[in-house]
Parts: C-alpha cells; structure tokens; sequence
C-alpha cells in the first residue's frame, strides 16, 4: 500500500492540496488476518506515520490547514455488493424498515424543537437513535436473506424503535407490532446473507 500512495503522489501536480482518504473495512476482512488484522493495521500506520514523503491526517486537519476542497463531477456508491446501495434500500421491506425510520426520526425532530428533553433523556435517545440507524439492519430485510435470520433482525430491529418511542415519553405507533420481512423460503437460494450473482451457462 505504501508503494501504491507513493505512486499517487508523484502523479500529482499540486501536492499542497492532494489528499488521498485511506477508508478500510470495518469488519469483513480482518478475520483473515492473525489476531483479526492488529498486527497489519499496527505495522501500516507505523510505516505511514514515519513516512519521510506522507502524512497523516484527519479531514478535519486537512481543512483547518487550508486545503482547498475541488467539486467532484461524479460519485459512485462506493458498495463492494453490487457496486450501489441495493443491499440497503429499494426492496419493498426494506424501503419500510426506512420508512419506520424516518417516522420515528421525524417525531424526534418535533419533540425536540418544543426543548422537552432533559440533558440525560437526551443523552439516552441519541445514543438508541444510533442504534436504530445502523445500516446492517437493512442488510437482512427482504428475500435475499433466511428466513430465521431476517425474522430475528425484524424483530430486533421493531424492539430498538419501540424503545426509542419510550425513552421519547410517545406510545410506540401500531405499525411497530406487525413484521416488516419474512426473508427468502430457501437460504441456499437466497444465497445465505446476499443474492446469488448471475450464472452464466456455457454450451447447451
């Protein structure tokens, strides 16, 4: 990777305004690595942190030292599934899951305009927000999933939005009680955790 950032710097014409965002799963491929990628992300960050040539910084460094950030002309989803974000919104379960988000999200914003919340009721809704907004819920909802897991995540994922219609001190609405998902028939069908890729059948 070294070698790599190397080449990419000596591409640029402008070096004082060139950053380079170094973004790495947060899961999936640790487990391949011994003691779940410590010693590989320790030996990168110290070989990049005593780089005669690099410098390591946050974005937040990068704009308090002045460097000007250029408007990007196209954008990608950035998904290694798919390459777009159908993994997470689009299916009709999915796009549910969504919206009971958004409902909850938007009576939170009301609530929270009139300064009915106390420092620590706050505190304590923030945090089950964030909770309710991690993504891999809309990972499993829909067919491409089994429907013993997708029936577990919906019903978790139903239970934390409850909770946070508590701690808002706002009955939890009817909708929260039925299920969003019933996930695929077959898991091997369905691929396990994602859709099987097109096959492509050679001959006749």
């Amino acid at each position: 990777m070294t070698h790599h950032l190397e080449n990419i710097r000596n591409s640029q014409i402008d070096i004082k305004n060139s950053l380079v965002s170094i973004i790495l799963d947060g899961e999936n491929a640790w487990e391949y690595y011994p003691e779940n990628g410590y010693y590989f992300l320790s030996a990168l960050y110290k070989q990049l942190s005593t780089h005669p040539l690099l410098k390591l910084v946050t974005f937040s460094e990068c704009l308090e030292q002045g460097i000007k950030a250029a408007p990007l002309n196209h954008l990608v989803a950035g998904s290694w599934v798919y390459g777009t974000f159908s993994t997470w919104v689009g299916n009709k379960a999915k796009n549910k899951a969504w919206e009971l988000l958004f409902d909850a999200k938007h009576r939170l914003d009301e609530l929270t305009r009139s300064n009915s919340f106390s420092a620590q009721q706050w505190a304590a809704i923030e945090k089950q927000l964030a909770i309710c907004e991690g993504s891999d819920w809309f990972w499993w909802f829909g067919d491409d999933n089994p429907s013993d897991s997708v029936k577990d995540f919906d019903l978790l994922y139903r239970q934390q939005l409850r909770y946070l219609y508590v701690l808002m001190n706002v009955t939890p609405p009817e909708s929260l009680s039925h299920p969003i998902s019933q996930g695929g028939n077959d898991a091997a069908l369905a691929g396990g955790v994602m859709r099987p890729g097109k096959i492509e059948r050679l001959g006749t």
